[in-house]
């Protein structure tokens, strides 16, 4: 999938303030430090899209942005006339910028406020198709991490995990750290959540989230 146009719409401090066009939601979501405004802006092709800031958790509201996008036809496909797909298929849609999780320095009501307005959209915003949950790949299994793949698999949230900043260190260390998430996650889950490696450096897995996106955006065109 490419997209063509992306912009900003708002800044929302609730639900109920959120966009009212009924585009669906793709948002994204990690503990704080994790580098989602660099992922953001490397999905996006665009370097100060998302606000990239030295002190994490600046991202305290729901942030909607809106994307212009197409999944080219190849040439040597064959059109399906049964398809309700068009060949090169334009979608509009919502790219949502979650505030993280983890704020250290915050005190215990402003992260309760943050959790709250956090589960309150994966919970209730009817147009969220799917949420993509950043995690350092520089680190060892994390608590609230885990525990808050466990609430979405709990609350049925549909997700995928992209590992960021996997340019930052070394094939085996990676590979050690993939298997330790997988370990940390089978004493929970019968099958694991999917995965995608990524890096905002080298724009590793960029065409692997844009394509999962363009795959759900074509099954909610057919009704699936």
């Amino acid at each position: 999938m490419k997209i063509d146009q992306i912009e900003f719409i708002s800044s929302s401090p609730s639900l109920q303030l959120c966009p009212k066009e009924d585009f669906p939601e793709f948002a994204f979501i990690g503990r704080s430090n994790v580098g989602k405004s660099s992922l953001i802006n490397m999905l996006a092709s665009r370097k100060s899209l998302a606000k990239v800031s030295g002190t994490p958790g600046k991202t305290r509201m729901l942030n909607h942005f809106r994307v212009l996008s197409r999944i080219p036809d190849p040439a040597s496909r064959i059109p399906d006339p049964a398809s309700r797909i068009p060949h090169a298929a334009s979608f509009t849609w919502f790219l949502v910028d979650l505030p993280g999780y983890g704020f250290a320095k915050l005190s215990k009501s402003q992260n309760e406020k943050f959790e709250g307005l956090i589960h309150t959209y994966l919970q209730n915003r009817e147009t969220l198709a799917l949420t993509f949950l950043l995690i350092d790949s520089r680190l060892e299994p994390q608590k609230n991490d885990i525990e808050f793949m466990n609430w979405l698999g709990d609350h049925e949230v549909a997700f995928v995990i992209l590992f960021t900043k996997t340019d930052k260190l070394s094939k085996t260390l990676l590979s050690n750290n993939l298997a330790a998430y997988q370990k940390a996650l089978s004493a929970y889950w019968e099958e694991l959540p999917r995965f995608i490696l990524t890096s905002a450096e080298t724009a590793s897995g960029r065409n692997e989230v844009l394509d999962t996106i363009g795959e759900a955006l074509v099954q909610i065109e057919k009704g699936d």
